[in-house]
């Protein structure tokens, strides 16, 4: 049984790579950029991948800050994907928090960032079975 599930359906009529998108109970549409062949009519599957991290990350911090009763403050997460001079791809994210925090809170939500469900999910990579029907 899936923990969750997500489809992706490209019509034959569709304009270039205009995807429809299901993602659980929420429809979606998805496009490359211009420069990459697409209309931009949505995010881009790479832009999907950084805005779950942004996402999770952001959730996860406002969680824990409310489990530990801490003040809310604006949670801000910036995800960009960059490439190394020698090719090799990572991920840097800027996490911005607007609110009433003390600096050893600052620093656990630091180290509650690199935990996140997400940032764990792409550390360790995961393994993909796929069947062609």
């Amino acid at each position: 049984m899936p923990l969750i599930q997500a489809a992706a359906v490209l019509e034959p009529d569709a304009p270039n790579y205009v995807v429809g998108l299901q993602a659980g109970s929420h429809a979606l549409i998805g496009d490359e950029a211009e420069r990459e062949g697409g209309g931009n009519r949505g995010p881009a599957p790479y832009e999907f991948v950084l805005t779950g991290l942004a996402a999770c990350t952001a959730a996860t911090l406002r969680m824990y800050m409310q489990r530990k009763g801490w003040p809310p403050s604006r949670i801000e997460v910036h995800t960009e994907l960059h490439a190394d001079r020698e090719g090799a791809q990572y991920v840097r994210r800027v996490v911005t928090l607007d609110g009433p925090l003390d600096e050893a809170q600052r620093q656990r939500l630091a180290e509650i960032s690199e935990k996140t469900p997400v940032t764990l999910f792409i550390k360790r990579g995961t393994r993909i079975e796929t069947t062609l029907r």
